[in-house]
């Protein structure tokens, strides 16, 4: 049994449980990403487009740059 790799570009996630025999897995951040944009989405321009960071991801990544000054 293989790692069941989310086959968006960019995507990290594995272990997914979406399958289309068209485009692949699909991991549960992408799929709730994929129903925000609407049904009149493009899904194979969609599992093209490349995964950004999610916001914790983000917001984690910039608070280690931007730290709170304490007084």
């Amino acid at each position: 049994m293989g790692v069941l790799k989310c086959d968006r570009e960019g995507c990290t996630n594995i272990m997914c449980d979406r399958y289309s025999h068209k485009y692949g897995y699909l991991c549960d951040e992408c799929f709730e990403e994929l129903i925000a944009l609407g049904v009149r989405c493009n899904i194979k321009d969609f599992m093209n487009t490349k995964k950004e960071p999610n916001q914790l991801d983000a917001r984690n990544r910039l608070e280690e740059e931007f730290f709170l000054r304490k007084f």
